[in-house]
C-alpha cells in the first residue's frame, strides 16, 4: 500500500482526536488516497490508488462518509487553523465565498433543484442547471511555488432552494443568510483576527458578523474564477 512522507502525517495527525479509533483507521486511508489519485477521488479512486480494489470489506471506507459520526465543523476549524498557520501567519485573512453546483441524480437526492449554471451562462442568455447546490468558504492564500493566488476550501455547506423546505419544518434561509453564518462561524474561529471575505456579484451586500457594527468582516464585489479556483491576478472587470 502505499505511503507519504513523515511530514504528511504529521499534519493529519491534527485529526485524529475528532475520530473514534475503528474509524480514524479508514480515515487514513481515504486522505492519504486523497492526495494521491488522479482525478476524480471517489471512494473507489482512492481503494484503487492505494492498492485495496480488491478489499472484502469496502463497504467501511464508504461508511466513513455516509454512516460514521464525526464533527464535521470541528474538522473545518481545524483544516482553517492549519491552513493559516501555513499560509497566512501575517497580514489580512482574505477569504473567498462562492457557490458551484453538483450536478446529481437519483429518487435519494432530495436537496436536488434547478438553478442558473454560472459557467454556461451569460448576461443574455440563462442555463439552467440541476443538481446540489454547495457554498464553500476558502482561504484566499498565495503559493509561493505556483506564483499566484490559490483558493483554499475548508468549510462547505449545502444550501437547498426554497423548493425544497415546502414540506419541511425549517424555513428557507437565502445564499446571503447562509454566507453570513459561516462568517460568524469563522469570527468564533479566529476571535483575534478580523477576516476580510472575498465575493462575487451575487453577493453584492455588506453581510454582518457580528450584532453591533464594530464587529464586522468586510466584504467586498470581486470576481471569483469558477469552481473554488483563483483570483486572476490584476483582474479588473464584473462579473464571471
Amino acid at each position: 500500500m502505499l505511503t507519504l512522507p513523515k511530514d504528511y502525517y504529521t499534519l493529519i495527525a491534527a485529526f485524529v482526536p475528532v475520530f473514534s479509533k475503528r474509524v480514524w483507521q479508514h480515515v487514513q486511508v481515504l486522505l492519504t488516497g486523497a492526495i494521491l489519485a488522479p482525478g476524480m477521488r471517489t471512494v473507489a479512486a482512492v481503494l484503487r490508488v492505494m492498492g485495496l480494489s480488491d478489499d472484502r470489506h469496502f463497504q467501511n471506507y464508504h461508511r466513513v462518509l455516509n454512516r460514521a459520526v464525526w464533527p464535521s465543523r470541528e474538522i473545518s476549524r481545524r483544516l482553517l487553523t492549519l491552513l493559516v498557520t501555513a499560509f497566512a501567519m501575517t497580514g489580512p485573512i482574505v477569504m473567498g465565498l462562492d457557490d458551484t453546483i453538483e450536478r446529481r441524480r437519483g429518487t435519494k437526492i432530495k436537496a436536488r433543484g434547478i438553478y442558473r449554471d454560472p459557467v454556461r451562462s451569460s448576461h443574455s442568455h440563462m442555463v439552467k442547471a440541476s443538481g446540489l447546490r454547495w457554498l464553500s468558504l476558502m482561504l484566499l492564500a498565495p503559493i509561493p511555488w505556483a506564483q499566484r493566488v490559490w483558493a483554499l476550501p475548508f468549510l462547505t455547506v449545502l444550501a437547498p432552494s426554497e423548493r425544497y423546505y415546502d414540506q419541511s419544518v425549517r424555513t428557507h434561509k437565502k445564499l446571503t443568510d447562509w454566507g453570513r453564518q459561516m462568517l460568524l462561524q469563522v469570527r468564533r474561529w479566529l476571535p483575534d483576527g478580523k477576516p476580510v471575505a472575498v465575493a462575487d456579484n451575487s453577493f453584492a451586500v455588506k453581510v454582518a458578523v457580528a450584532h453591533d457594527a464594530t464587529d464586522q468582516a468586510d466584504l467586498h464585489d470581486h470576481s471569483l474564477s469558477v469552481g473554488c479556483g483563483v483570483v486572476p491576478a490584476g483582474a479588473t472587470s464584473t462579473g464571471r
